[in-house]
């Protein structure tokens, strides 16, 4: 009985959601991939949609041209598609089937995962970038906390918006189903509010550590006199933010004394100032009323987080690919590792899942080079070294084989394959290749370590320039 939490709050859904903190990790996750295993539509003998991208059209475009992103050409060209195409069996194997193909334009591809890991890496930088609409930045990375990570832009939205909302809910859908760790960084609010949770103070803290600390002290403050001198503290701070803002004006008809007044207004996280009662505008906040400020800011705040309008549609484009009930069993730790992975490269644990294939052996020297390079990389170099050997920035943590699964039963990409270079002439005049589809390295007999380092960061480095190989 996994009927809807919301409507049926005595369904066994809701009981698990309840519970859910009480379930491990795997046992939740292992149920979730039999779900969608079984929710699969599309047979394995018809063939999968197909999309083809200009990877040229988004170069130098900004926010006026968004409709250039690959997120956006690939929005209009499966509005076409019937959605039932995208429900897929999880991908397994070594060049997997996923909800679609994807197709460069100029561009020969052998194999179709390479293309596909591609095109979901490219879009997560999209979403994360100044060219779409509908991510922003937490203000907690102004005061240097939870730097990178985003939220959904609040305020109003218009109707495009609305569809690429529900487009980008299908995007979080297909990637659940494709098992591809989408490589966003979002706050633990999206997640809660994705699953209908309510936030906390905690959420406020996360996500903009100013207002909280601001609250926190008004709070506190223990007179009117204290109550004056925070806010010409705060005024001050703004002012030198912006020299322009005017929210509060000076009052020195007080014995020549100067105050800050604070009105019951607060400016938004899209730059709107809104009243936060009627009349907010021409009531000041003083000691007595300060906690119903306090609270009001508070509300204003995480409703933008919780962006509840906007949210509907990413829930309402992610239910046509993955039946929303299905997660009222995760958490919002646990759908987002699900969904995104994690960023920290495990070098133990891509070493493990590991082959070597053509008579090359762990022991041979150029490829104990190849390790010691990578265990010198940054974490930061050692995502990029993953993108460039398989297309995606973040890999699986967890692979079947460790659960008790058979010894090859690996999750796509791994296992890592390390192989010889194709042709013949000098290893040191050559570079390191690769075939993204199968997670290969071709990697030359190097005769050093600096050597191998150093093509490597050349790898790296090149591995977004199309000509580079």
């Amino acid at each position: 009985d996994l009927r809807s939490v919301e409507s049926h709050p005595h369904s066994t859904a809701a009981l698990l959601a309840s519970r859910r903190s009480r379930f491990f990790y795997n046992t939740k996750v292992t149920f979730l991939n039999a779900m969608l295993n079984a929710t699969a539509h599309r047979r394995t003998d018809q063939a999968p949609p197909e999309i083809t991208l200009d990877p040229l059209e988004v170069v130098g475009a900004d926010v006026s041209q968004a409709s250039k992103t690959q997120f956006c050409q690939a929005a209009l060209q499966l509005s076409a598609v019937p959605v039932s195409q995208l429900h897929v069996k999880l991908a397994s194997g070594g060049d997997p089937t996923y909800s679609f193909n994807v197709r460069f334009t100029g561009e020969e591809v052998h194999g179709t995962s390479g293309s596909f890991r591609h095109f979901m890496w490219r879009v997560a930088s999209e979403l994360q970038s100044s060219v779409l609409p509908l991510l922003q930045l937490c203000p907690s990375a102004a005061a240097g906390k939870n730097k990178n990570q985003y939220f959904l832009h609040p305020g109003p939205k218009t109707f495009a918006e609305e569809k690429l909302l529900e487009f980008f809910g299908q995007v979080l859908g297909i990637a659940l189903r494709a098992d591809v760790p989408f490589a966003l960084d979002l706050l633990p609010c999206f997640w809660k509010s994705l699953l209908g949770l309510d936030l906390n103070d905690g959420d406020l803290q996360e996500a903009d550590v100013l207002t909280f600390n601001y609250l926190r002290s008004l709070s506190e403050v223990q007179s009117e006199e204290e109550l004056q001198q925070l806010f010409c503290s705060a005024q001050e701070t703004l002012h030198r933010a912006d020299p322009s803002d005017n929210e509060a004006t000076k009052d020195d008809s007080n014995s020549g004394a100067t105050f800050s007044k604070i009105h019951f207004t607060y400016g938004t996280l899209d730059g709107r100032d809104e009243e936060l009662c009627p009349g907010g505008r021409d009531r000041c906040v003083t000691f007595e009323n300060r906690l119903e400020y306090v609270e009001s800011v508070k509300r204003l705040r995480l409703g933008e987080l919780e962006s509840a309008e906007h949210m509907i549609s990413v829930r309402c484009g992610l239910a046509t690919v993955v039946p929303h009930h299905l997660l009222s069993l995760m958490s919002p730790c646990d759908l987002a590792t699900r969904t995104c992975g994690q960023p920290h490269i495990d070098l133990a644990f891509l070493k493990a899942h590991t082959m070597y294939q053509v008579g090359l052996m762990e022991s041979d020297t150029h490829v104990q080079f190849f390790w010691q390079s990578l265990e010198e990389f940054t974490q930061d170099e050692l995502r990029k070294f993953i993108k460039f050997a398989c297309n995606q920035e973040r890999i699986p943590s967890t692979c079947p084989c460790q659960e008790g699964g058979p010894d090859m039963a690996h999750v796509p990409p791994y296992p890592m394959k390390i192989a010889p270079p194709d042709g013949k002439g000098p290893p040191d005049s050559r570079y390191v290749r690769v075939e993204t589809c199968m997670f290969m390295i071709k990697l030359p007999q190097y005769s050093s370590f600096a050597i191998m380092k150093e093509r490597l960061l050349h790898a790296v480095h090149c591995r977004e320039d199309p000509l580079s190989g």
